[in-house]
């Protein structure tokens, strides 16, 4: 099957597209250039503009079973939705959807776009809560402070590391593209997973590869610890909204206790002082990690609904 619409997400096309990301405050990791163009290929994100709004459409990996495609929230230009007309730009997705012999929904909806969702198809669709796609927002003050008993086993770790290792924290640049591959490499041999979830790490690494090498055509936030010489965690976000950012990649060397909490702790140390909040996106309903993201003491899980059609 191939994409739904007729445009991909390039750098070159990255002015129009976030002429209609940034109009609204949509709060989701997802709804903002830097994860779009990081995760374009992964998810075969295609998009275009029909009528007043723009659409969005991608690959769900989550249901091992079978690859559907999946309408984003749609996207306005104005900061507002005008039901009728979001009603005719609906309607006509989803024959495109039809004629690619897909499926019609629309996945990652913000729970306060539900209201504009029921306004345009009165009694005509259900909201499904999504969890594996709830979002994990952060003070960014939190994270670095790590303060009280909450914190307190976090912070053992992070002393360790601090006492126990001389280490620098760089800016991400494309000139250090060798050992941050050199690392993924190595991260990437050290895990014992299955063949599907390997195929989407080393779908990741393309991605870092990518993203890396063109960290000064965008506008990612990028860091990274070096030990002697050696990249050995990394982390790799983008703005979504005035006061967030969305960190899209943390990794970090396992075998080096602490250097997870230092990695984290680091990157919100150099965060633009505007910055408020850190969204550490979704757990995708993997146990570990959503214990792991619980762990950090999050202010809010920002809510996503599956909107289906009755």
């Amino acid at each position: 099957m191939s994409s739904i619409f007729k445009n991909e997400i390039t750098i070159e096309n990255r002015e129009i597209l976030e002429q209609y990301l940034t109009s609204y405050e949509y709060r989701t990791s997802g709804l903002s250039f830097s994860s779009l163009y990081m995760w374009r290929d992964q998810n075969e994100f295609s998009w275009e503009i029909i009528g007043d709004y723009m659409v969005i459409a991608g690959l769900s990996h989550l249901e091992i079973e079978k690859h559907e495609y999946f309408l984003f929230p749609p996207l306005t230009r104005t900061g507002t939705y005008d039901p009728a007309k979001l009603r005719e730009t609906l309607c006509e997705t989803r024959k495109r959807f039809q004629e690619k012999g897909s499926n019609f929904s629309i996945r990652l909806l913000p729970a306060h776009m539900k209201k504009i969702i029921e306004e345009a198809f009165p009694g005509e669709v259900e909201f499904i809560p999504d969890r594996p796609n709830y979002d994990y927002l952060y003070l960014k003050q939190d994270l670095i402070d790590l303060k009280g008993r909450a914190y307190h086993a976090k912070k053992n770790h992070l002393n360790y590391f601090l006492n126990n290792y001389n280490y620098e924290y760089v800016t991400l640049t494309p000139d250090m593209i060798g050992t941050v591959m050199k690392f993924l490499e190595e991260f990437n041999a050290r895990k014992k997973i299955a063949p599907h979830e390997m195929r989407w790490l080393l779908m990741e690494t393309d991605a870092m590869r990518d993203v890396v090498m063109n960290l000064n055509r965008l506008d990612y936030t990028a860091g990274a610890i070096v030990i002697d010489g050696k990249v050995e965690a990394f982390a790799i976000g983008g703005r979504t909204g005035e006061q967030t950012i969305t960190e899209h990649v943390e990794k970090a060397n396992s075998q080096i206790r602490g250097l997870y909490p230092a990695i984290n702790n680091e990157f919100c140390k150099h965060l633009d002082d505007s910055i408020i909040y850190v969204n550490r996106e979704e757990d995708m309903g993997i146990e570990n990690l959503r214990k792991a993201k619980l762990s950090y003491k999050p202010v809010e899980l920002v809510e996503k609904y599956i909107v289906q059609f009755l």
